[in-house]
């Protein structure tokens, strides 16, 4: 295992908890933003009252996340999907109600959110958002298997490197460090050297004792 001097792990430590705190954001803001612009442009040629309604619900549903009350949040993305659950809007509004659940430690309600995408979304990609965020939950709660699980399902390859990573966290708090470190060496395999994500995940390996 390689040795890391107290800067080193002091560097590591920082960059983890970044990750911890805002990665799920990072997660979430990626697949609403690479998805937006096609749902946008439907809808807007979807010229009927239920979308400009579905549309305003959900520029409600920021204004409410805006608040900072998490009741709020959750009864504007309720009234969205019991509404308009059928539309682009419903699990994006059920994402980002989930994320401020999390945030506020109200896991049981999160994960009935992120259950709710992966069950009726129409976008692959937001509900491979829900699934990464709610294998995070599994995580931290230690339910190991059921983590693992879900990082089992078939993904796009775009998404490949993200689950795999996860896969080593899970693999590594089990305290299976070889199947960890084979799981973060197959992200960098795969992963630009000169990227953000690559790095992280090179300090991860380090940490298990991994070659550069």
């Amino acid at each position: 295992m390689s040795t890391l001097d107290l800067h080193e792990q002091e560097q590591i430590d920082a960059l983890k908890a970044w990750w911890r705190d805002n990665g799920k954001w990072l997660l979430l803001m990626l697949a609403l933003a690479l998805g937006g612009f096609a749902a946008m442009r439907g809808w807007q040629s979807y010229k009927s009252n239920q979308a400009v309604e579905a549309a305003t619900l959900f520029a409600e549903l920021g204004k409410q996340i805006g608040s900072g009350d998490p009741k709020r949040v959750n009864d504007a993305a309720a009234a969205l999907i019991e509404n308009y659950g059928s539309s682009a809007y419903a699990p994006r509004a059920s994402l980002l109600a989930a994320q401020v659940n999390n945030l506020t430690k109200d896991a049981a309600r999160a994960k009935t959110q992120l259950q709710w995408v992966i069950k009726h979304a129409d976008e692959e990609g937001l509900k491979n958002v829900a699934r990464l965020n709610l294998a995070n939950m599994l995580l931290d709660e230690k339910s190991y298997d059921e983590a693992l699980a879900l990082l089992d399902t078939p993904h796009p390859d775009s998404f490949a490197g993200l689950y795999t990573e996860l896969k080593g966290d899970v693999l590594n708090a089990q305290g299976k460090t070889e199947a960890a470190r084979a799981a973060y060496q197959q992200v960098l395999d795969k992963t630009d050297a000169k990227s953000a994500h690559h790095n992280l995940v090179q300090m991860k390996l380090d940490t298990l004792g991994g070659k550069k």
